[in-house]
């Protein structure tokens, strides 16, 4: 190569690497994310005593508990007495405080709620396998029963199976369950995973069902089959606003919370999911408890769903 070669050369590389430069994308700005109706409707449909609302969220407030320089969306607080006025509005007496990822393995915004309970609270934590026994004792003192693993690429990915494995046998010996939440469509690739956990799960907003796909879609009839033939796998009736494509007031959902109600009825729990993080449509936790009926309208099934299997599930006495 002659020196005007090479120097053509070397041009056509510089004008590469400058055109990258300005092609690369930008760095996505982190999502802030809508609060929650604060105006809940008073529910026509009364909850029995005791019922629990088995996932729900507090946030912050900040200024007293940081929130995660990892965190994968901004929110606004919705702070522990903006939830008690919530629960007191709907009718919820006792519930299950699954501590979200904004607050990263910091579990004092969960804790702290559960000691100003009276034993109406439970809690869901989010740990590492780099905590010691000490630290994880300490959480099972204070009210936690169980931990939670978020397989979503919006909320960190799958990430590494060993440590999930690791962390999972060392809660088992606590007692905890765990409680996973999986992108749509993937229950049928994490079976065999769940099969084999030496503890009970429970799974998330009804698995991520898209009502658009109908109740024949293969993503729902896996999560079907799964819960009906293994004892240890619980599912959550939530999130019918995440699975809903005609949007408010979200009854396209209740066909598929009623097919897992009617599958498993003694291994379902319901739930509000407040401050509803991440939804496209933001429901009123009024109009939530009002679907109730439409897909448990037995008072027995009633009784299990939001009294019986949580009070059993997470240890309430």
């Amino acid at each position: 190569m002659n020196r005007r070669e090479c120097l053509h050369l070397l041009t056509g590389l510089a004008g590469t690497v400058l055109a990258g430069e300005v092609r690369a994308e930008e760095p996505k700005a982190m999502p802030t994310i809508t609060p929650p109706d604060p105006n809940p409707k008073t529910p026509s449909f009364k909850l029995p005593p005791k019922s629990c609302d088995s996932h729900t969220h507090i946030f912050g407030p900040a200024s007293r508990y940081p929130f995660s320089e990892k965190r994968p969306y901004n929110t606004a607080d919705a702070p522990l007495e903006m939830f008690r006025s919530v629960h007191e509005k709907i009718g919820v007496e006792r519930c299950v405080i699954v501590n979200a990822t904004v607050h990263g393995t910091d579990n004092r915004v969960v804790t702290d709620a559960i000691a100003g309970s009276e034993g109406a609270y439970k809690g869901i934590a989010n740990v590492n396998d780099e905590m010691t026994e000490k630290e994880l004792g300490a959480l099972d003192k204070a009210g936690i029963c169980g931990c939670r693993f978020a397989f979503l690429k919006r909320l960190g990915g799958v990430g590494d199976m060993n440590k999930f494995q690791r962390i999972v046998h060392r809660v088992a010996e606590l007692g905890w369950h765990i409680d996973v939440y999986f992108e749509p469509g993937t229950i049928a690739e994490f079976a065999p995973i769940l099969t084999a956990l030496p503890t009970p799960y429970v799974i998330d907003h009804m698995g991520t069902v898209q009502t658009g796909k109908g109740l024949d879609d293969p993503g729902f009839t896996s999560l079907l089959d799964l819960q009906k033939k293994d004892e240890k796998c619980w599912v959550k009736i939530t999130g019918l606003e995440r699975a809903s494509s005609t949007g408010k007031p979200f009854q396209d959902a209740v066909p598929f919370a009623k097919a897992l109600i009617d599958n498993a009825p003694n291994r379902v729990l319901w739930g509000t999911d407040w401050p509803h993080p991440n939804v496209k449509v933001m429901p009123n936790d009024g109009e939530i408890v009002d679907l109730i009926p439409l897909f448990a309208p037995d008072a027995k099934v009633q009784q299990k769903l939001l009294v019986d299997n949580p009070a059993r599930l997470f240890k309430f006495t």
